[in-house]
């Protein structure tokens, strides 16, 4: 079973917000999804992103794989950065 961490579409026609969640990666886009760590408001301004940084560090060194998406808005935030560095001490 591959694990993803992606982003579940919420929100109204037009108004998307986002959740991010580690889901199956053979479940559908808003379908069942394992956990929830965080959400994402690209509407507002600026945009607001937030996450468990412990859940999403515990989820990557697990194996899990983020979205295009999802990697980018950790570089952004410095998870990346942060799992890159714990895989390195190891």
């Amino acid at each position: 079973m591959s694990v993803k961490i992606r982003l579940k579409r919420m929100g109204a026609k037009k108004r998307p917000f986002y959740r991010v969640v580690v889901a199956d990666s053979r479940a559908p886009r808003d379908g069942r999804f394992i956990e929830e760590i965080g959400t994402y408001n690209p509407v507002v301004t600026p945009k607001t992103f937030t996450v468990d940084e412990e859940k999403a560090l515990d989820w990557l060194q697990k194996g899990a794989q983020p979205s295009d998406t999802v990697r980018n808005l950790f570089s952004k935030q410095g998870i990346m950065e942060k799992f890159h560095l714990s895989k390195l001490q190891k």
